[in-house]
Formats: C-alpha cells, structure tokens, sequence
C-alpha cells in the first residue's frame, strides 16, 4: 500500500453460508463460483478481490446484477464482515476496529448514498441532510446552517421545509447527497446512487456530480450496473463478474482493450467518444493561440461540440498552460480507428 491509496482492499473474499471455510478451501483450488455453490451450496459473494483506490479520484466499480459490486462496497464501511482478506481505509485496518472505533469511523470517515434514497419520510429536507451531523453530535444551529448550505450547493434551495414525499425522484436523491456531503468525510460511498432516476435526471446528477468533485476533491467509490455512467463519471474502472475482478484501469484502457469476453460485450455499443481523452490524440507542442480551450483531461464527446465554431481547440495542463491542440478530424480519425482489443493481444 501506498499512501497515495485512500482504501486498499486485498484478497477479500466473501462466502454466505453457514460453512465458508470449506468453500473458500475449494476457491483457493481454483473451483468456480458455480462449482463451490453445487457442492457445498455456499455462495460466493466476493473472490479474491484486490484493489486499490486512489485519494481524490472517483473510482467505479462497475457489473451486472449478482457479481458482488453492492457486496463490495458495504465491506469498506463493514457492513458485511469478509470471510478473507485485508482492508486499510485512510491507513487504517478497518477489520481490527473495536465496536467503538467503527462506529466513529462509519460516522467521521466514510459516508454513504443509498439507491432507494433512505430518506426519513417525517422529517423535512434540511432535518434529513442534518441528520449524521446530529447523530455525530453537532448542536442544532451548528448542523442546520451545514445542512442549508449543501442543500443550496446541490440545488435544493427553497425546498429547506418540504418533505421527502413533496419531492421528486431526482430531488430526493439531491438531498441524499446533501445528506452525505454534509458529514464532511473524505470518503464517500455511492451504492447505484443513480440507478432509480429517471434517464434525463440521471445524466443531470452525474454532470453534478463531476463538477463537485472538481471542488471537493473527495474519494468517491461508485458502484453501478451501467457501462455508459462508468464511463462518464470514473477515474477509474473496475469490472466485476461473479465476485472476481476481471479488469481494473482507466475509461480508454477498458473501451481500446477489453481484458476478455465478457468485457468485450459492453464495450462493443459503448460511446467511444465518452471513453478517449484528449491527452490520448492531442497534437503535443502545438501552441498556437487560440480562441477555446480544453483540459488534457476532457473526453473527445465533450471537444466535438466546439468545432462548430472553431477549426482547433487549445489543450492545457493543470496549471493552464497551453500545451498542445487537438483538430475535428484528430478526434473523428480516433473514433473510427480504435476497436475492442484484447490485452492479450495488444501485448
């Protein structure tokens, strides 16, 4: 482990059922996921899983229904108690901590947004995004004036008194996210926090989602079903398949070259423009003046729109200088040239 890592998770391995140890013999022999549950009628919930998640980033764990990502992400608060393995939060060995010392972890280190929103239906909306202050112990005007600033932060201004049955889908997840931003924790945990949206609301949370991040430099662990939300808002990329890790890498890395089979079958409709980075197809040194400009971070789907009013784009470094530029024909040859390619293959 690093100290660049936020949450570093290794081995972890979970089995439910009332005989784990058997299982986990037979998964260390290499049995699959299906051949333990035949003979043993255990379920593997997590196998082997290794990774480690950057401070800073947002990092998405990404799979189809029963391969473990909500299985994932309640180990790092230990919600569920792993069979095997490691996992170090903020240098921290969170499976050694006493009851008293995860209760204060779950409410100062890491705070969490549920998919079914998990509001309380008799409070108002700045009540329930003051809530884990006032469990934590902040005294009422204190976590109020915390609460209405969130709430104004996530666009929810004017709706202090309503209550959660008043508003939307898409409002009520705001205030789950107020909810968690409020705790003021570095990590934060998003467990298919979009999923219940409506597709437009949808895509407006991830595009808020991305813009605080750029101010509030969180560690956020995303889990999601969805390859296109992945790549919109992931830093980076792990993909999940009966409880093992298949891939783990950048957006680009998992779009231009798919680990295996399974991966290729998301890749294959994928909106490529959404997955390449400008940093990846950038004319490096050209820095003619011009009139737009872009990070090196920005993904070719966010450039394209520009070139109705400009023939090139100016590309910068984090600190704004100009370092390069990046053409409409640049962008249009990359789309059409990069297909799915294997590691294996491109080795």
């Amino acid at each position: 482990m690093t100290s660049e890592n936020a949450i570093t998770m290794r081995g972890v391995t979970k089995i439910f059922g009332d005989n784990p140890q058997t299982a986990l013999e037979l998964l260390r022999q290499g049995r699959s996921k299906t051949e333990v549950q035949a003979e043993t009628g255990q379920i593997v919930g997590l196998d082997e899983v290794s990774l480690d998640i950057e401070r800073g980033q947002i990092f998405v764990v990404m799979g189809l229904s029963g391969s473990g990502k909500s299985t994932l992400i309640r180990h790092v608060n230990r919600l569920i108690e792993p069979t095997a393995g490691s996992i170090v939060v903020d240098g921290r060995d969170v499976l050694t901590m006493n009851r008293d010392e995860l209760r204060d972890y779950r409410r100062a280190s890491v705070a969490m947004v549920f998919q079914k929103f998990a509001l309380l239906p008799h409070r108002s909306v700045i009540d329930n995004v003051a809530y884990g202050l006032e469990i934590r112990g902040a005294d009422r005007r204190k976590r109020l004036a915390e609460a209405e600033k969130w709430i104004e932060t996530v666009g929810l201004a004017g709706y202090e008194q309503a209550r959660p049955r008043q508003l939307s889908g898409g409002q009520q997840q705001r205030v789950g996210l107020a909810r968690a931003l409020a705790m003021d924790t570095d990590i934060v945990l998003m467990d298919e926090a979009f999923s219940a949206l409506d597709p437009l609301i949808r895509s407006g949370m991830q595009d808020q989602l991305i813009d605080l991040q750029k101010s509030l430099n969180k560690t956020i662990l995303f889990i999601t079903h969805d390859f296109d939300e992945a790549l919109k808002i992931g830093n980076r990329i792990a993909v999940l398949k009966d409880g093992a890790v298949q891939q783990v890498g950048k957006p680009e890395d998992i779009v231009l070259r798919p680990a295996n089979e399974h991966i290729e079958q998301f890749v294959r409709e994928v909106n490529k423009a959404r997955a390449i980075h400008v940093r990846s197809i950038m004319e490096v040194g050209n820095t003619e003046p011009c009139e737009q400009a872009v990070s090196m971070d920005a993904r070719c789907e966010d450039v394209l729109p520009l070139f109705a009013d400009h023939k090139w784009v100016g590309v910068v470094d984090e600190e704004g200088k100009q370092i390069g530029r990046v053409t409409a024909r640049q962008v249009i040859t990359a789309l059409a040239r990069y297909t799915p390619q294997r590691e294996s293959e491109a080795a």
